[in-house]
């Protein structure tokens, strides 16, 4: 027994043994040429945000006349920009608006692309190929030649609710919607239809199974398309400027108006584009195993 647990103690490689080996978790051999590339791929993409977040802390003769790189020398060193964003764009109140955006158009369609991922899956009914074409098609129209009848549509002439929130969650559920169901709907075709065949002789409803079984199962898809749809939502510029009015406009749309038509501004909308990153980067990092997840789950099946 004792030397049973001695063998296997000893042919068991740990995670202290696998690095110590230069190999990875798993135990590929770790490769010198790739982390040198990944290193320098991460310095040039950090790059043009390391060079924002200098001529943010720099005044404006002093971003004109030398290069961020040359800014530990040549000086110049304000934290002014910040504050007078604040005051000048009402930056608060916009991030706040943000929010406001943000979150609700991204849970809406999450969940109702859900249960349509779900029907596309796991039900049968007339037409199903053919209305899953139609939506994958749809993902090819650019939102833009869609503003101009949306704008009557929404506006006074229609509905009425254009530059209130309800106009801009509608909006980007319409234009978020196709490409969710596809993904979930692939995600979902993965999973084990046993699954959701046992569930039915068990007696359980369609509703029964989505929330019970296939909901948990699909979590990390939809939480890759939840980080993706926040990032999309919180950058948006057109459709936030178009639908809302200034009052309860976004924060991006705030930065675009600090910069004028002769340049003015400039200093100001560095350091208010740096604020603006401060909470994707908390949802992207908070997200991102999720996010790895749901984007390589269902690549290969077996």
């Amino acid at each position: 027994m004792s030397a049973t647990t001695t063998h296997d103690v000893a042919t068991t490689p740990t995670a202290e043994r696998v690095r110590g080996s230069g190999r990875l978790k798993d135990g590929r051999q770790r490769s010198p040429f790739s982390m040198v590339v990944m290193l320098l791929l991460a310095v040039l993409w950090s790059l043009p945000t390391l060079g924002l977040l200098i001529t943010s802390l720099r005044t404006r003769e002093a971003a004109a006349t030398s290069g961020w790189w040359a800014a530990p020398w040549e000086g110049g060193w304000t934290l002014s920009n910040y504050s007078r964003v604040f005051e000048q764009a009402d930056l608060g109140n916009a991030f706040l608006n943000g929010i406001l955006v943000a979150v609700p158009a991204t849970v809406i369609p999450i969940m109702f692309a859900a249960f349509a991922a779900y029907a596309f899956t796991f039900m049968d009914f007339k037409g199903k190929d053919f209305l899953f074409i139609i939506i994958v098609a749809v993902m090819v129209i650019p939102i833009q030649v869609a503003f101009q009848p949306l704008l009557d549509l929404l506006g006074p002439r229609g509905l009425g609710i254009s530059g209130q929130y309800l106009a801009v969650w509608l909006l980007h559920t319409g234009f978020g919607m196709p490409l969710c169901i596809y993904t979930l709907r692939n995600y979902m075709a993965s999973l084990p239809y046993s699954v959701v065949e046992s569930a039915r002789i068990d007696g359980c409803s369609n509703f029964q199974i989505f929330w019970k079984l296939i909901a948990p199962m699909a979590m990390p898809a939809m939480a890759a398309f939840a980080t993706l749809q926040f990032l999309w939502v919180w950058n948006d510029l057109l459709i936030a400027k178009l639908f809302l009015s200034n009052d309860n406009t976004t924060v991006i749309v705030k930065l675009q108006q600090l910069l004028g038509t002769q340049g003015q501004g400039a200093e100001l909308l560095t350091a208010g584009a740096f604020i603006s990153m401060v909470l994707p980067m908390i949802v992207f990092f908070a997200l991102q195993n999720f996010l790895v997840r749901g984007m390589t789950s269902g690549a290969v099946k077996g």
